[in-house]
């Protein structure tokens, strides 16, 4: 006599699973309590490579204070974005290995400069992305083009997030986008993304585009938004009236496995993605080489892996020497009750002096939108 095992029941990894909500919103609690902390570090006189460093160790301080029971300490968590921060005209991934690195730049009052980061729990990432200007103060607020900037990125972010429901389109957000910052004379970053998440996927097939050339056009897929969705919305804007950005002379410290194989031929290149897996924990989210043993050594082992799609490098790209780029990045639920943010850039708009404001009568409307639902009376349901 035999008997049939019933199959395991396949996990439900979306956010219609409340395990899954708690992991997201404490992984954005901690994302959020260390954004504080280091955007407080952004003064006159610091440099990127302590700053940067600051961040990630801030963030691995909080996840050691979490998840430490026997049970719970079976669940994975580290960081799902090593600390960034990109001063002036360039947009993103600076994070230097070490102080004498050429991207360790001393910052200063009036610059624009951005931070990223964020962690995840269980592979459910929350990423965050705020931009100030260094000493702008209400007494003594930043005025003109970065202020107008400023003013611009972070009404396209607000906006593009109420665009997120569902039965809109990926294309409703990019025009949202771009009505948003020709009101205050700036220009979205060209070509730039922001996907849907999933558990141990950052970087989602859903893709929502702002500045889009017309290759981007033809090769882009238009989709809906749909309820128990997760985004990372990635908002930059830029100073130029193009946006367009070009390839810099910067060295990436930030690489990503990609789940690829390939049979590297060099001992070296064996040894570094060796090493590199190990202290990532084989985790699929981007890695800080300044973490190996010998960073500097390590960077001819990996070039093999890169050339091959083994790792992702993080590439870092410019603006114009003289132009401002602008970021907000905020993960984004989408709910049966609305909006919801697990993480939550802040702007203060008393610190940016502007002339300039929405006029379209769409955005302005949008703007007013309540991020949940209201919740309808059955006397309303029944009309």
């Amino acid at each position: 006599m035999s008997t049939k095992t019933a199959p395991a029941a396949t996990p439900d990894y979306t956010i219609a699973n409340s395990d899954v909500v708690s992991k997201y919103k404490t992984a954005g609690e901690i994302t959020n309590r260390v954004l504080a902390q280091v955007i407080a570090l952004l003064v006159d006189g610091a440099t990127t490579y302590e700053v940067s460093s600051k961040g990630d160790e801030l963030l691995n301080e909080e996840l050691s204070k979490i998840y430490n029971s026997k049970k719970a300490s079976k669940t994975p968590k580290g960081i799902a974005f090593p600390t960034c921060v990109n001063p002036n005209h360039i947009p993103a991934h600076l994070a230097p290995v070490s102080e004498d690195d050429a991207g360790n730049i001393t910052l200063k009052n009036g610059d624009v400069v951005n931070v990223m980061l964020g962690v995840q729990l269980d592979g459910f990432p929350s990423i965050v992305a705020q931009t100030i200007v260094i000493g702008a103060t209400k007494e003594s607020p930043a005025e003109g083009n970065k202020a107008d900037l400023l003013h611009a990125a972070w009404t396209a972010s607000e906006a593009a997030i109420r665009t997120l429901r569902p039965k809109n389109k990926n294309w409703d957000t990019t025009n949202v986008v771009a009505k948003v910052a020709k009101e205050f004379d700036t220009t979205p970053v060209e070509s730039m993304l922001s996907h849907n998440q999933e558990r141990n996927v950052l970087y989602g097939p859903k893709e929502i585009i702002i500045n889009p050339t017309k290759q981007n056009k033809s090769q882009m897929e238009t989709f809906k938004f749909e309820e128990n969705e997760v985004y990372g919305l990635d908002i930059l804007i830029s100073t130029s009236k193009d946006g367009k950005v070009k390839p810099s002379d910067y060295r990436t410290s930030l690489y990503k496995l990609t789940g690829n194989n390939y049979s590297l031929k060099m001992k070296l290149s064996h040894k570094v993605l060796a090493e590199f897996k190990a202290k990532c924990n084989n985790q699929p989210f981007p890695f800080n080489i300044r973490n190996l043993d010998e960073p500097k050594k390590s960077r001819g082992g990996l070039a093999e892996p890169s050339n091959h799609k083994v790792i992702l490098p993080y590439d870092i790209v410019t603006e114009k020497e003289g132009e401002y780029v602008a970021q907000f990045f905020t993960t984004v639920a989408i709910t049966k009750n609305g909006l919801v943010k697990y993480t939550q850039p802040e702007f203060d708009p008393e610190l940016y002096k502007t002339e300039k404001k929405v006029e379209d009568e769409e955005i302005v409307q949008l703007l007013t939108e309540p991020l949940r639902i209201k919740k309808q009376s059955k006397k309303e349901e029944a009309k």
